[in-house]
């Protein structure tokens, strides 16, 4: 098909259209999860803006996860949301390509985001007095374009390859959203080198982060045992609790998609796909503010500047 007719290509996104009363369901649910994640993240996002305290590594890195979790759910979840009430689940190519670029970026560029976040935790747990030389503005900087860019650079790669598909059957996406290797197997053409280097792209944006990550804590776990008191011990584990358990959330799902053994139930598979792209994000906010002493600081003096002003 030629480049000149992608506007005449359109997908049907079948999502759980056999089952409309529990899409209803999901309509209610999803909506109210994707407000918590707007709110939970933006509010993380206007604190580590506007309180000095907060303007730290560890809080900027937090504020370009809270920032990618915004883009990433809204890449899907409002035509999602739409296609939840609406009898015509179609879209285009252009915005199913748009959708699928975007989360893909995101995804890509939160797998490295998340090495950098415990690099982070390892400096400051391993090496406390050169913290502030070593995680200078500059490196924090660099280290949050280099996973922007690798992320973008991953979406682009496999993007390009699977617009130049050539698509002539019925185009229908057996998901909620345009999920990329769903849209590379309705072409009508041979394609091993999408699905190869998909599986590249996986290994080096999945795994290798996940490595850099269990280094990390390797050396933070040994430099926490030798630190005599309990107490130091404690301040230690809690100064990185949040990420471990962000970590812990984000690659145990992608874990439970993959290693699952198949189900004959592609409902079921589509559900926990969906618990992946939704649940995580709106975890995030709340796992790093939930025992996070000086987020709670940061709060009460944003509601109290709020209340003065009212007055």
């Amino acid at each position: 098909m030629e480049r000149s007719n992608w506007t005449e290509i359109e997908f049907i996104l079948q999502g759980l259209s056999e089952y409309p009363k529990i899409e209803k369901l999901l309509f209610v649910l999803c909506l109210v999860m994707y407000l918590v994640i707007l709110l939970g993240n933006s509010t993380l996002i206007i604190l580590t803006l506007l309180d000095s305290r907060l303007h730290m590594p560890m809080y900027f890195f937090l504020g370009n996860l809270s920032f990618l979790d915004i883009w990433y759910t809204s890449s899907f979840i409002p035509s999602m949301l739409i296609h939840f009430l609406s009898e015509k689940k179609t879209i285009s190519f252009t915005r199913c390509v748009i959708q699928m670029s975007v989360s893909f970026t995101m995804g890509s560029t939160e797998c490295v985001l998340l090495a950098v976040m415990a690099y982070d935790r390892y400096v400051a747990i391993c090496n406390p007095l050169r913290y502030s030389i070593i995680m200078s503005k500059t490196l924090c900087i660099q280290m949050a374009a280099l996973s922007w860019g690798l992320g973008l650079l991953n979406s682009l790669i496999e993007t390009v390859l699977a617009i130049r598909l050539p698509f002539c059957g019925k185009n229908i996406i057996n998901h909620f959203v345009c999920e990329i290797l769903a849209f590379v197997k309705l072409a009508c053409t041979d394609i091993s080198l999408n699905e190869t280097v998909i599986m590249l792209g996986n290994i080096i944006f999945l795994f290798s982060p996940l490595l850099l990550i269990c280094i990390s804590y390797i050396f933070i776990l040994s430099t926490v045992l030798r630190i005599n008191s309990v107490e130091g011990r404690k301040k230690a584990f809690s100064t990185c609790s949040a990420h471990m358990t962000v970590v812990i959330v984000f690659y145990g799902t992608i874990l439970l998609m993959y290693m699952k053994p198949k189900s004959k139930d592609s409902a079921f598979n589509k559900l926990i796909a969906l618990f992946y792209g939704i649940v995580t994000p709106m975890l995030n906010p709340v796992i790093y503010s939930l025992r996070n002493a000086e987020v709670h600081r940061a709060m009460r003096k944003l509601m109290r500047k709020h209340q003065f002003w009212r007055k």
